[in-house]
């Protein structure tokens, strides 16, 4: 009888779970907007601090921040709205000559005695698909950027009250010492993963940008804020940011450079992925690599490319939430990278 009441309550939360999923994602629209507010609240939050620290009202702070937001915001998002413009209308020719360097490279590797199905590769893998991803993802970026207006007035209000949610929190919760100290870690963990992401990211897409302008690859910067934002993209952002770069390389000016764009790619992210950020990161946030390309999957379908840039900070959302109920514990352990299991044992 009590193995019967246990079944009937794990399909109880399962169908519950099912009705939330299929409820954010009908309400899409309204919750991502304030998701990316939630997160760039969070990442300006120092900020606020530091301008604290000089004394300067919150008000005052609250607006300076603000503004080099929108400043940013609008002056870059200027500059990578006419590069999507120039590049989409250019990409229909961009597409029949990657499809015409594939048929060369067929062609080259016949001579070699490699036969390869000219129309079953393409169909296979066609290059041009590779480029509507990136660009789609970008684009849909973009769409949910055009709410900036909500976002921009959502995080002001969470940057005024974000000081009084932590008491509110305190004076809510039944057992408010131990859920505080979790909620305490939770937001040190995604306060630093976000700034230093926020950092390396920034600075690979520097460097990524300058890189091109040296080989002169059209649309530099587009691909430099590709790479800046695809690099919160745990495992596989930083292949998908790549792609148009190498392919629009091979198109433009040969196999040579192409080869140099890609070799360049990924020495930036070698370095800056496996060098610079574990350096400051340390271990991470305790996610298995699975559980984080999973991850990666499921917020995306959830939430979009917005879903996808910020699929860890959102799984470790679930993952410390699990670790504080005592029914969720083994699901926690799963998503963990079985770092701490092996401490224990």
């Amino acid at each position: 009888m009590a193995n019967l009441t246990g079944v009937n309550k794990s399909l109880i939360v399962f169908a519950a779970l099912v009705v939330v999923l299929a409820g954010i994602k009908s309400a899409s629209v309204i919750i991502i907007p304030f998701i990316l507010a939630a997160f760039i609240a969070i990442i300006c939050n120092p900020f606020i601090k530091f301008f604290a620290r000089y004394r300067i009202p919150k008000g005052i702070a609250v607006m300076l921040v603000v503004l080099i937001i929108v400043g940013l915001g609008v002056s870059l998002g200027g500059l990578v709205g006419q590069s999507i413009n120039d590049f989409s209308q250019q990409l229909p020719e961009y597409k029949t000559q990657l499809k015409e360097e594939f048929v060369w490279l067929v062609d080259l590797a016949s001579q070699y005695n490699i036969l390869i199905n000219k129309e079953q590769l393409i169909n296979m893998f066609d290059p041009g698909k590779m480029v509507d991803v990136a660009t789609d993802m970008l684009t849909g970026l973009g769409g949910v950027m055009a709410n900036m207006f909500l976002i921009i007035l959502t995080v002001v209000f969470m940057l005024f009250e974000g000081p009084m949610l932590s008491n509110k929190i305190h004076m809510a919760l039944d057992d408010p010492d131990s859920k505080m100290k979790q909620i305490d870690r939770f937001l040190e963990s995604i306060n630093s993963y976000l700034a230093i992401k926020t950092l390396v990211s920034l600075a690979t897409g520097i460097i990524a940008a300058f890189y091109l302008w040296i080989l002169d690859i059209d649309y530099f910067v587009l691909w430099g804020v590709l790479a800046f934002m695809f690099n919160y993209i745990p495992n596989i952002g930083s292949i998908i940011a790549a792609v148009p770069a190498v392919l629009l390389a091979l198109i433009t000016q040969g196999p040579l450079v192409a080869g140099l764009v890609a070799a360049g790619y990924l020495t930036i992210n070698t370095v800056m992925g496996n060098i610079v950020e574990p350096k400051f990161l340390g271990k991470g946030l305790g996610l298995s690599t699975l559980v984080v390309f999973l991850s990666l999957i499921f917020w995306g379908w959830l939430l979009g490319t917005v879903g996808m840039l910020l699929s860890v900070p959102l799984t470790m959302i679930v993952k410390i939430g699990l670790e504080a109920s005592a029914e969720g514990k083994w699901v926690a352990t799963l998503l963990g990278s079985g770092e701490d299991a092996a401490k224990n044992n």
